[in-house]
């Protein structure tokens, strides 16, 4: 199936969990910029965005309100309430009460929070199958594969990652931040994990486990941490062009 038979939509995936998970006893939730950044790019490419959560409820992981991670051009939006994305994320719809057929192009951003409620995320898995089985794109940032081994590809019954190269938040990465422990004891699957299980090929970063690092597997496009947001977004809309 060719772009211009698809929906120019976005569906915008955003994890509904916002709860305790950072070993200080903090929340974890929607990592700001990896929504923000993917919004900013789908819309400058002229898609229409439309954020949904499983429950249509979300909430912000601190962590990710620093300008470790935002620059002040992302600031100055989170500040605006008026801003396009602030009334986007006011609007969160829920996955279940969305039409599948209506998105050509499937993204799920993430925070840590993703690993909890993702994997049987089924209103947010059924979107992303039917864009999958109608040859749009399906794209994840960081934590956001941890939705992929749950994705179907209808003609093989298989996931859609069985076969194909991913990429996503690196194990180095959550030892570096102290939550591979956590990880564990909470019985959460890191993203490694996960896809390998599901029979993909897990990529590493050629450098750290934050630099930008996307991978594009034909209509699969996955990236590895918040500085991936940017650019994975970009692959997905190219990979979408070139349908």
């Amino acid at each position: 199936m060719s772009s211009s038979s698809l929906p120019k939509r976005v569906l915008l995936a955003v994890t509904s969990y916002h709860g305790p998970f950072y070993v200080n006893g903090d929340n974890t939730g929607l990592f700001y910029t990896e929504a923000l950044h993917p919004y900013n790019v789908f819309r400058a490419a002229g898609f229409e965005v439309v954020l949904a959560s499983e429950t249509g409820a979300y909430g912000i992981d601190p962590h990710s309100i620093d300008k470790t991670f935002m620059s002040e051009s992302d600031f100055a939006v989170y500040n605006d309430k008026d801003s396009d994305f602030s009334r986007a994320l006011a609007g969160m719809r829920k996955a279940g009460d969305l039409a599948p057929e209506d998105y050509g192009l499937f993204f799920a951003s993430a925070g840590h929070a993703a690993l909890f409620d993702y994997p049987e995320a089924a209103g947010l898995i059924a979107i992303a199958e039917s864009v999958w089985a109608r040859g749009g794109i399906v794209s994840a940032v960081c934590h956001g594969p941890a939705i992929l081994p749950a994705i179907k590809d209808a003609a093989t019954g298989k996931s859609i990652v069985a076969g194909r190269s991913v990429t996503g938040f690196t194990d180095s990465g959550e030892e570096l931040m102290g939550l591979t422990k956590r990880i564990k004891d909470l019985g959460l699957v890191p993203i490694s994990e996960g896809a390998e299980a599901a029979g993909a090929t897990y990529k590493v970063p050629p450098g750290g486990p934050f630099d930008d690092f996307s991978v594009v597997d034909g209509r699969l496009v996955t990236g590895t941490n918040p500085a991936s947001a940017h650019s994975t977004a970009e692959k997905a809309v190219e990979a979408f062009n070139s349908l």
